[in-house]
Order: structure tokens, then sequence, then C-alpha cells
């Protein structure tokens, strides 16, 4: 898995950040899922090894215009660019509305199959998505409109393939091996089940990523981020500015470092910062955070970052 940040910006486009939108590149052969998509999110991609074509879904934090802008013409241009395959998109209640309206106003048509799913306003949503490999929760998080944050958890998967012991059992390498690789169990001739929890080393355990719209500190941050591979939580502001930031329903940079240690989580990317904030500017927010979570980096629009798999198996801690 690799995250991009399309754009890493609060409130507006500046010259060298432009507003909300990440990319989550998932495993070959899938494709990729988009969270949200501020103004000039498709411009963004076009600098990038992502195809519109290969997007399957979308998932809005909130309405805010940062954070929505793009949506209408980037949906339009997934036709243009070969987009066939159904498309659904999450988001707070008012979503389908935006879009329906802006579609129809503007005269925009798709070739494609494209549903909207409406979060209930302030729900706690368990697995509202899930496929063979992935699941997404949800949380509302504390900002000036309804705002949810998405936890991602992809499924588990079976150690190493004990190849000998399996030879052992009087199996020779082929279809059998692996199948019991991508944890199938399979029957034998003779009626025998093999289990490949029995053939393999142990289990790997899927990765968390917790991607966060705009929001003040809230219990609920901590549920979504726990024990992540990634929290990606926004820092519109520096340390000190607490009361600024709860104003608006923000949060500032040690206060996102907090909450990725109070929740365990193994990383911590920061974005969402505000204009007052140039990019040569950013190691000192990095700094301020690093105080509190070493583990944490400054996100810029273009970059990103590959989510690798734990090396280890269930029960033990990453990195042992």
């Amino acid at each position: 898995m690799k995250m991009w940040f399309l754009g890493t910006g609060a409130g507006r486009p500046a010259k060298h950040r432009n507003v909300s939108a990440i990319a989550l590149q998932l495993p070959e052969p899938r494709g990729w899922w988009l969270f949200d998509a501020g103004e000039a999110t498709q411009h963004a991609l076009l600098h990038l090894p992502l195809k519109l074509s290969r997007l399957e879904a979308i998932f809005i934090t909130h309405l805010h215009g940062d954070h929505l802008f793009g949506l209408p013409g980037l949906l339009g241009s997934r036709s243009f660019d070969g987009g066939v395959s159904p498309l659904k998109i999450y988001g707070p209640k008012g979503l389908k509305s935006y879009v329906e309206n802006t579609f129809a106003i503007s005269g925009t048509h798709v070739e494609y199959e494209m549903t909207i799913i409406e979060l209930e306003d302030g729900a706690e949503l368990d697995a509202f998505y899930r496929d063979d490999l992935l699941q997404v929760d949800a949380r509302p998080l504390q900002h000036r409109v309804p705002c949810f944050g998405y936890r991602v958890t992809e499924s588990d998967k079976p150690g190493r393939l004990m190849a000998e012991k399996l030879k052992e059992r009087g199996l020779a390498s082929g279809p059998v091996f692996g199948k019991i690789k991508r944890g199938e169990s399979v029957e034998l001739p003779d009626g025998t089940i093999v289990k490949p929890e029995d053939f393999t080393d142990g289990t790997v355990p899927g990765r968390v990523i917790a991607i966060l719209g705009d929001t003040s500190p809230c219990r609920q941050v901590e549920e979504l981020a726990r024990n992540a591979d990634l929290l990606v939580h926004e820092a519109t502001f520096a340390a000190g500015l607490e009361e600024k930031a709860h104003e608006f329903g923000h949060s500032t940079t040690t206060e996102a470092a907090k909450a990725a240690l109070a929740a365990g989580a193994a990383r911590l990317a920061m974005t969402h910062f505000s204009g007052r904030y140039g990019n040569e500017e950013l190691w000192q927010l990095e700094e301020e955070a690093k105080a509190i979570f070493p583990a944490v980096f400054a996100a810029t629009d273009g970059s990103c970052v590959d989510i690798p798999r734990r090396s280890s198996v269930r029960g033990e801690k990453p990195g042992k």
C-alpha cells in the first residue's frame, strides 16, 4: 500500500500547497481510493501514477469546500479517462444533493454506475464498507459541521508457507500449495481437510490506516487510530494556538502528536496546514510534534509514503 498526498493545505489553495485530498493505493491487482477531493484534485493526479479509470471508491470526510469542490470535475473526467467500472462515494448527508445538482446545472454525465451513500450524521459506523481485502469503519469527529474520520483495516494473511511440512504430509507443490498460502482450506481426494493454519508460520496482521477529517481533540480520534500503522491527522496550527484551533474545529501539531501517542499508532502524518506556514517552516512543525511522538512527518503536496505490512506474526509487537 502507498499513500499519496494530493493536497495538504487548509481553507484555500496557496502557491506551495493545494487543499485537501489523499489517495490510498491498494495492493495489486486492486486500484486506489480517494479521501476528500478539494479543488484541483484531478490536476494533482496528473503528476502521479494513478489513473482515474482505476479509482474504486471515494470517501468524503465533510462538506466544506476545501474538501469537496474538486469532486464534480473529477467524476466527470473519470469517464473521459476510460472509467467504466462502478464507483461508490461515501460521505455525510448532503453529498448526494451536491453532486446531483451540480451535474444537473452543468449538464455533466458519466458513463459508469455511480452510487452515493450518505452516512448518518453523528453515527459510529462499524464495517459500513467491506470486501474480501478491506473493511472501513467511521466515527464522527469534533468540527463545525458533520465530519467523519475513517479507519481502513486490511485482512490478515497467512504467514510463511511451511512447504517441507506439506511435503512430509505427502503433498506435492502446485495448486494445493497456492490455495493454502492464500489462506484457503483444501479438501484432499481422501476427504481430509488441510487447513492453512496448520501449514503456515503464524498470521501476518493486516495494515490499519486512520484518515481523519478536520477535528478538534475528541475520543473518537483514539478509537479510529488505535494501533494504526499510519495515522493521518490534521495539524492546522502550531503549538500554542490551541484556543484559535478549537474555535474553528481544528487541532495543533502537539495535539496531533498526543493523539498518535495515546492511540499507540506506529506513524503519524500531519497535514491540513494553515496558509500562514510555508513549506520551509514545516520542519519546525515537525519538531514540535517529535518532542511528543518521534515517528512523525509533515506531508507535502505530491509526497508519497509506503505502508508496508508488518513482518511480525500475530501476538508479537511490530518490529520485534
